[in-house]
């Protein structure tokens, strides 16, 4: 049931009181705290298991918030705000003094963005309401455990997290599925840390050129770091998103049934998601829903990693959508959630 006025604003009192309030966005549900406040900062890290040197995103209620957090905004950055907010893209800028480093851990950039989502901007709002003297923003990362499958759902949430938060806002289902696209906006040209739900080619349209993008390469393990230490924005684990059952990726539908009937001779209790039905599947094979073209894909994919676990599976052999578009975001987390179980 999505959330009421007074769910709402119960939930921005909690967050004014130093509490943790997991919410709905487009891309998947956030486990937020007041962004002004070092100790509930600090209780996200905790709740999560989360390294403090691991950034955090600050949600807004409005593009015209963003100089209460940031200096220095390049024009391209308020072009990509323009265009893409409310939506799934985080701006990665240079901090301003009021900014905790708890948030930033401890770097001098900070990542914003202003969800898609009426119980999120609902909020936003609410927290927002008679502290225009000061930064009013939500630090928020996905409301799971650290390095785990996103959330989608709140009842996702509610297994995850149980009582180590304060309230829960029930949104309904996530529309986009995967996590926001990060764009570093502090060098020379804007740079994409993260793919996710607003493409390289759509950037592009607004920038006048395809921005580059920073790949991790894809057998790193551990975190990317910057040479001063910490990492750079969130979402750069080279390992992440994963579910307890091992992930593997397979190219074509005939790789995944052919991958798929070996390691069930090798007595692995297996599962198998693609784009469409594959024929021919070893009756002892668990062959998920389809999970359709890439937009349908990437709503459903971390919904599919959780039913594995559910469906206590050691492996799962996903044939991912093509390239391009969503289908980037897709390909993007499943490599990193194959990563989680690579020998370190």
């Amino acid at each position: 049931m999505t959330a009421s006025d007074e769910d709402i604003e119960r939930a921005a009192a909690l967050l004014a009181e130093g509490g943790l309030v997991a919410f709905p966005t487009e891309t998947v549900y956030g486990l937020g705290a007041n962004a002004s406040d070092p100790v509930a900062v600090a209780r996200i890290f905790a709740v999560k298991g989360r390294p403090t040197d691991h950034p955090l995103i600050v949600h807004l209620a409005d593009a015209l918030a963003v100089d209460q957090w940031a200096v220095s905004v390049p024009t391209e950055a308020r072009l990509l705000a323009d265009a893409f907010w409310p939506g799934p893209i985080t701006l990665l800028l240079a901090r301003g003094p009021r900014t905790l480093d708890e948030v930033t851990g401890g770097r001098p950039t900070i990542g914003l963005r202003v969800p898609d989502h009426p119980v999120a901007l609902a909020l936003l709002r609410r927290f927002s309401a008679g502290r225009a003297d000061r930064p009013a923003g939500i630090a928020a990362p996905s409301a799971n455990r650290f390095g785990r499958v996103s959330p989608t759902t709140a009842a996702h949430v509610a297994a995850d997290l149980g009582d180590d938060v304060d309230a829960i806002l029930d949104g309904g289902p996530s529309v986009i599925g995967v996590e926001s696209t990060i764009v570093d906006c502090t060098g020379d040209a804007p740079v994409v840390l993260r793919l996710g739900g607003v493409s390289v080619a759509r950037l592009g349209d607004v920038l006048g050129h395809p921005p580059a993008v920073m790949h991790t390469p894809a057998d790193e393990v551990a975190e990317r770091r910057e040479p001063s230490g910490g990492a750079r924005a969130p979402g750069m684990l080279a390992a992440h998103y994963a579910p307890l059952a091992r992930v593997e990726v397979s190219e074509t539908l005939d790789a995944a049934r052919t991958r798929a009937d070996a390691l069930v001779r090798a007595g692995d209790r297996v599962a198998v998601l693609a784009p469409t039905v594959v024929d021919s599947l070893s009756p002892d094979v668990i062959e998920l829903e389809p999970a359709g073209g890439a937009e349908d894909f990437a709503r459903v994919l971390y919904e599919r990693l959780r039913q594995v676990d559910r469906l206590q599976v050691d492996v799962v052999v996903v044939v991912p959508p093509p390239p391009g578009g969503l289908g980037d975001a897709v390909r993007d987390r499943l490599r990193r959630a194959a990563a989680s179980h690579q020998p370190r």
